[in-house]
């Protein structure tokens, strides 16, 4: 199940940085499973050659380490579950891989806005308030309501 943490995040295991962590962190094959390539050809448009190189459509042939932030964080939020990932460092684009990640595993991230989780329903967690919510109407009610951001 997916679990957002809405607003400031203070944890040893709160990674705020995702794209730099990632850069010191990842794995070869991380990039070759196929959800990461889906999520690489939607969110950068590009297609992966190898673990260790993409072929961008606007940058040409470029290594793993120039990906985008977004991608970065969903491959973490993906395969590393010791961490919580600031999502904030993806946009909207990103919001339905979030899920269809939180529908595969247990996954917890904090977020510093109000992300586009679509018009579909869904459960999520909202930690700071131990409530789940099934809408973006009752995600946003909550939120605002409880001033989490």
């Amino acid at each position: 199940m997916l679990r957002i943490y809405y607003g400031d995040l203070e944890s040893e295991k709160y990674i705020f940085n995702p794209d730099a962590f990632f850069n010191n962190t990842y794995e070869d094959e991380w990039i070759t499973d196929p959800m990461s390539k889906q999520m690489i050809r939607d969110i950068d448009g590009s297609e992966v050659i190898g673990p260790r190189l993409i072929d961008s459509p606007y940058l040409g042939p470029i290594p793993t380490e120039r990906l985008s932030g977004g991608v970065k964080t969903l491959m973490l939020m993906k395969f590393d579950s010791d961490h919580i990932f600031n999502a904030s460092a993806c946009g909207d684009n990103c919001a339905h891989w979030i899920l269809k990640i939180g529908q595969e595993k247990d996954l917890t991230v904090r977020l510093g806005y109000l992300m586009n989780f679509g018009k579909d329903r869904f459960d999520i967690e909202i930690v700071n308030l131990h409530q789940i919510v099934h809408s973006m109407k009752e995600l946003n009610e909550s939120v605002l309501d409880h001033r989490l951001l």
